[in-house]
């Protein structure tokens, strides 16, 4: 490294340390530890050795690091990129905030902790942060960017403009939240994810901060989700962008576990800190995020193409868009997950749900798997352009923008759990909400490029309407519902791999390590008959724990001792018309098999 990226990347850490820190003094209460200013106490630069005026004596001392730190990243960057604006601006704009921001500190403890004052102070430490982030990012990005060849001409200015909007709202909710722990709101609602019992409370003075923040917690969850997809998905990827993202997610969904933890511990000092520091964390990173796709996309637009753009989509007739967004749920799919999921509910009830219980939960469901379907057809568009069978979906063809389909998979997301959350209960949002992720990131993202066992882990999301069908009448989850999850988990892999077998020179052309392509027809089929001895079997001990009667026992035998025979036919006499033949046989058969559930449970 440079002497200038040396200093700018300490400048940047120690700013961070610095608000770090800050939060510390926020959470155990010693922003007054030092009763003036710049002095720890009157006559007295240096703290009487009390632990708040300890805390706040290292907060101030910091400061005067980060004071030298920026002026001599000023310094720097004018003898070594004087030419540079990029550089040279950020880098000189460093000092003067960190002299401002001294200044609003004196204000605070002058004014004991106004809460105006506080929000101002805690405003200009986003910009001073923002600043040196960038300052640092320009100049590495100037220097290595002429080294990235195709990972900087696949970069784009919607990117750019998603992960600026990205760290825009979440700058928009530290501020927030910052108001928030000034007016000493942070217990303003006692239970956590919900307000008061519901998702949207009675407001007045005191709830409507909290709520503005808690509701744009989510609307950057759901952006900083949308960006991770996205750098995963650009070709070739960005390795930058992906490893930012990544870390933005992660750092993110911390952040929410920890926001929870100051509610349940009722504002302790360590859960406030960890709050704090994490935020810091979270904007640092964004912030560099936008610096470097920005520069990723100013520095492409002088460069080739590596290869011409895909063709737009095509406009078409309202008529044809619909169906295109139609196509992208997989709506034969959601009709298969939903069948599992109204048997649950009747065997969670006893007896008939309300019709509206059954409508919202089934309605909200679908909505669910749609979401979770447009998200993969988005992430999976480079295969289905390649694998025959799945060609002539709405993005291979160009009736829909890669664009626009995450945009709908993402809204239809958010749909979805309001719905669910409003309609039925919070348990079976959450469920469905699970499922989307599961799909997308554990599935999609991760398994199935990766590993045979992709199908086999991935058919979690799709047993979790049974999950999600229970929880909407009982609230709660308890054996019976986990059997009858477990059902459908070890019914997919059998069920998919008959599929497999008849498209593994897709698959193999596509470079999707299924078990036809990677292990073979004889272990797939061995691998089938093997699911299906002990899918039997856990369809029998669900008659017991459950309390079902003849009714489901009966078909359960029958056709369980069906699927076995079509399985050990296959393993002992190969043909592509009997793996066909299981495919086929494996949708009746779960259809049937919950049929029974729903029938024993109406009778009974």
């Amino acid at each position: 490294m440079t002497r200038y990226q040396k200093l700018a990347v300490a400048t940047a850490a120690a700013t961070v340390l610095l608000f770090t820190v800050g939060g510390l003094v926020r959470g155990t209460g010693s922003g007054l530890g030092c009763s003036t200013w710049p002095a720890c106490e009157p006559g007295q630069l240096f703290p009487t050795g009390t632990l708040h005026s300890l805390i706040e004596f290292s907060h101030r001392a910091l400061a005067g690091a980060v004071l030298a730190l920026t002026a001599l990243t000023g310094i720097v960057a004018w003898r070594d990129h004087r030419t540079s604006r990029r550089i040279l601006w950020p880098a000189l704009a460093g000092f003067p905030l960190v002299m401002v921001q001294a200044g609003l500190g004196g204000i605070v403890v002058a004014t004991d902790l106004d809460p105006a004052w506080v929000t101002a102070h805690f405003v200009t430490a986003l910009a001073l942060i923002a600043d040196v982030v960038v300052a640092a990012v320009n100049g590495f990005c100037v220097v290595r960017l002429p080294t990235k060849g195709a990972q900087a001409q696949r970069a784009d200015e919607g990117f750019a403009l998603l992960s600026l909007a990205t760290a825009a709202v979440t700058g928009i909710l530290l501020l927030v939240g910052t108001y928030v722990r000034a007016q000493s709101s942070g217990l303003a609602f006692t239970d956590w994810p919900l307000m008061d019992g519901r998702l949207v409370p009675v407001l007045d003075g005191d709830t409507l901060p909290m709520f503005a923040h808690r509701v744009l917690a989510l609307v950057s969850l759901l952006l900083v989700l949308w960006a991770a997809i996205r750098a995963r998905a650009m070709q070739p990827r960005a390795r930058d962008l992906v490893i930012f993202t990544t870390v933005a997610l992660g750092l993110f969904v911390a952040q929410v576990g920890v926001g929870a933890l100051n509610v349940f511990s009722r504002l302790r000092p360590w859960a406030v800190v960890a709050h704090v520091a994490l935020s810091v964390l979270i904007w640092g990173t964004l912030v560099a995020l936008a610096a470097v796709s920005r520069r990723f996309a100013v520095h492409a637009r002088g460069l080739e193409p590596l290869a011409p753009d895909p063709e737009p989509a095509a406009a078409g007739s309202v008529h044809e868009r619909i169906r295109s967004y139609v196509r992208l749920t997989k709506p034969r799919i959601i009709l298969l997950l939903l069948i599992t999921t109204v048997p649950a509910m009747i065997l969670a009830e006893r007896g008939l749900p309300s019709v509206w219980l059954i409508v919202a939960t089934v309605v909200g469901g679908a909505v669910a798997a749609g979401s979770a379907n447009a998200i993969n057809m988005y992430l999976d568009r480079d295969i289905d352009e390649i694998m025959a069978r799945t060609r002539q979906r709405p993005i291979p063809r160009h009736a829909i923008e890669p664009e626009q389909a995450l945009g709908f998979g993402f809204l239809l997301g958010a749909v979805s759990f309001v719905f669910l959350a409003t309609a039925v209960n919070v348990l079976a949002a959450t469920l469905s909400l699970a499922a989307i992720a599961f799909y997308v990131f554990v599935y999609t993202m991760w398994l199935k490029r990766s590993t045979t066992q992709n199908i086999v882990i991935g058919g979690a999301a799709g047993a979790a309407p049974a999950l999600v069908g229970w929880a909407a009448v009982t609230g709660t989850l308890s054996a019976p519902a986990w059997l009858l999850f477990a059902i459908v988990f070890l019914w997919t892999p059998p069920h998919f791999w008959a599929l497999a077998m008849r498209y593994s020179g897709d698959y193999a052309a596509a470079g999707v390590p299924m078990l036809p392509v990677v292990k073979g027809e004889t272990e797939t089929r061995r691998q089938i008959l093997l699911y299906a001895l002990v899918l039997f079997a856990v369809t029998l001990v669900l008659a017991p724990v459950a309390d079902l009667g003849p009714v489901y026992l009966v078909a359960s035998l029958l056709l369980g001792g069906a699927f076995v025979y079509r399985a050990l036919v296959l393993w002992r006499w190969p043909s592509p018309e009997r793996s066909w033949a299981v495919f086929r046989f494996s949708l009746v058969y779960l259809a049937a098999l919950f049929g029974a559930v729903a029938a024993d449970a109406l009778l009974g």
